[in-house]
């Protein structure tokens, strides 16, 4: 059976097949909901369930009780049962053009740590990605399985795409790179995915006014930083940042750190942005110790009026959107996030 999705305030209307979350439907039927890691942690797909009902509407940890009992749902979880009318931040027609499949080589390969390499791909000649700073692709494994990884390069250099890859404890594709991946060789690639970026009303008010911009505060764990700097190194290329910015990048060990020098670097030529290292089993003089988001509440002990975009390992996501939003007086849909879940992708 069929159920009939509704979107308030638009013409929009489009079936979902039994079984199938919102998100799935949307994208069959050729419109685009926010979303980001589609595994029920980041919470960009949340929106409001105005009449009908769902099956796993509340999945998750990005929901507080409060839009659990609003009605709000996450639209990557949530499968309806019955006829039903949302309410979403946006919806848009998918560019058919806009999402490719790339046969991308090796260009360059970085084992920076011990369990982390930079990956540096390069399209064919004469090809170019269009991609928003902060989104991610999937790589094609032969077994028609995929793997997420954030792209680290800004939209601007389109023509190939640096990954920051962990190397997982019997991970198919981070043990290949390991032991067998060559220079030269060939990886198949679909891009883009994902809506984890900066929210562009919130420059523009910083750019007429900066008496009244709204602060960003930007929290990155281990290679969390890998969006992070693609949309940083976007927004500087574009001019020099027109309201206050806070990177907080933490780490177990110093080593964790493996482009310190780089935000380092941003902090000494833009007046507005500010760095922050912080690691959790290593004491460094000059460094901060203790949990990454614990850092930002020490220093933002208010952050109505910021934003906040975090990206890294779900324990963190989860923790700072609880504490920031509960303590710290953060509005929730101010919390933007990008958990990175290892495994399989969903396309």
């Amino acid at each position: 059976m069929n159920h009939t999705i509704r979107v308030a305030q638009t013409d929009i209307q489009f079936d979902c097949v039994e079984g199938d979350t919102v998100l799935q439907a949307a994208k069959a039927a050729g419109y685009e909901l926010p979303y980001s890691c589609r595994s029920g942690i980041c919470g960009s797909c949340k929106g409001k369930v105005l009449s009908g009902s769902l099956h796993n509407a509340g999945a998750g940890e990005a929901l507080t009780p409060e839009e659990l009992a609003s009605g709000h749902a996450l639209f990557c979880q949530a499968r309806p049962q019955s006829d039903i009318d949302i309410a979403v931040h946006s919806i848009e027609r998918i560019d058919p053009n806009a999402r490719k499949t790339v046969e991308a080589k090796i260009y360059r390969m970085t084992r920076v740590t011990e369990d982390i390499t930079l990956l540096q791909l390069r399209f064919p000649a004469g090809v170019r990605v269009k991609f928003k700073a902060g989104q991610y692709l999937h790589v094609l494994l032969d077994d028609g399985s995929r793997r997420s990884f954030s792209m680290a390069n800004p939209p601007q250099q389109s023509d190939g795409a640096m990954l920051h890859v962990r190397h997982m404890k019997e991970g198919k594709f981070s043990g290949w790179l390991a032991s067998q991946a060559a220079v030269g060789d060939k990886l198949k690639v679909e891009l883009p995915f994902g809506d984890f970026r900066i929210q562009e009303d919130a420059a523009v008010e910083g750019a007429q006014n900066l008496a009244h911009a709204r602060p960003a505060v930007l929290i990155a764990s281990g290679t969390g930083f890998a969006p992070i700097k693609s949309i940083l190194e976007d927004l500087f290329r574009r001019g020099t940042p027109t309201r206050p910015m806070a990177l907080y990048w933490g780490g177990r060990m110093l080593q964790d750190l493996y482009m310190k020098d780089l935000p380092e670097k941003w902090a000494q030529q833009h007046a507005l942005f500010r760095f922050v290292p912080v690691l959790s089993e290593e004491v460094v003089e000059g460094v901060r110790s203790g949990l990454v988001h614990k850092a930002v509440m020490q220093d933002f002990p208010s952050l109505a009026g910021h934003e906040v975009y975090a990206c890294g390992v779900p324990a963190m996501i989860n923790a700072a959107r609880l504490d920031f939003t509960r303590e710290c007086g953060l509005d929730p849909d101010d919390f933007h996030c990008d958990a990175f879940v290892p495994g399989e992708a969903v396309s």
